[in-house]
């Protein structure tokens, strides 16, 4: 079977391999400062979904100790000069702060010749008219992506993890942000307590309805990690958790029910294996990727 991955997209964009350097805004989010609620979606670690990302508060040193990391993997066939990456803020919610500092923060890392584009975590509550008219200027010159937590359509799933917002607050985001000609990625978090197959493929069927407009999605398989209220939940009453083999099986119905120009941005994601409860199988990222790749090829 055949699908654009976010790999694909950009090597034919820019014509060669693009990397991501995870980078952090500093920002905090509405579902953990009380704004909304104290804690985070039950999910979401310490980290703030962002366990990867360099930290710190200044961003040449951030954006400087990624590329080290970086590069240190990338074949020496690549002169520096010749790198180009995207610069990754995916921790906690990167619209929801001082809006002043953050558009001054976009700017000045967008000024980095070798960075050709911005992706911007963050909740379809927190984006303000002046943020996403300020994205667009800049997407002007490089390419601007939004990334929005919607993972699940079903308003029962969406009070039981705690995301802290309405479906149609998610619709009002998107028409404004893609309005402005912004790149949406929608995340979609797979095996969530008390969905079925049949749940998550009507959230898959329900972004598929958007498309031309919608960019990419990224599907995210359910972690469960400590420390979390999902953890908690867990160890009090466990529920059901994909196998490897189920996982494959729900990815490949997903990637059917899509149209072919959604750019997939992820088919699984890897928390800390310090921090993985369950699946146990998830923290060999290897067989997981070899054995996705297999199964989909065999589509």
């Amino acid at each position: 079977m055949n699908y654009i991955s976010l790999s694909d997209y950009l090597k034919e964009k820019y014509h060669t391999k693009v990397y991501k350097l995870s980078l952090s805004t500093g920002c905090s989010c509405p579902n953990r400062d009380g704004k909304i609620s104290y804690g985070g979606c039950i999910f979401c670690s310490e980290g703030g979904s962002g366990d990867f990302a360099a930290t710190g508060a200044d961003i040449d040193e951030q954006i400087k100790f990624a590329r080290e990391k970086v590069d240190a993997k990338i074949s020496n066939k690549i002169p520096l000069e010749d790198r180009k990456y995207i610069a990754y803020f995916q921790s906690y919610t990167n619209t929801y702060g001082d809006e002043k500092y953050l558009m001054d923060l976009f700017a000045k890392v967008l000024k980095y010749p070798q960075i050709v584009g911005l992706s911007i975590g963050t909740r379809p509550d927190c984006l303000s008219d002046e943020m996403i008219n300020f994205l667009k200027k800049l997407n002007e010159n490089k390419e601007v992506w939004v990334e929005l937590g919607l993972q699940t359509i079903h308003e029962d799933t969406a009070k039981l993890i705690n995301r802290g917002y309405e479906l149609p607050v998610f619709e009002d985001a998107y028409k404004r942000l893609t309005d402005a000609c912004l790149k949406v990625v929608a995340h979609v978090i797979l095996g969530l307590p008390e969905e079925d197959e049949a749940d998550m493929l009507q959230t898959i069927s329900y972004l598929s309805k958007l498309s031309p407009t919608l960019f990419g999605i990224k599907l995210q398989l359910l972690h469960i990690l400590k420390g979390t209220k999902l953890a908690t939940m867990y160890e009090e009453n466990p529920f059901h958790v994909f196998s490897l083999d189920e996982y494959c099986d729900i990815v490949g119905k997903c990637l059917k029910a899509l149209p072919q120009a959604t750019v997939i941005h992820r088919l699984t994601g890897d928390g800390p294996k310090k921090l993985l409860i369950a699946p146990s199988w998830s923290g060999n990222k290897k067989l997981v990727l070899n054995t996705m790749r297999k199964y989909i090829e065999e589509l």
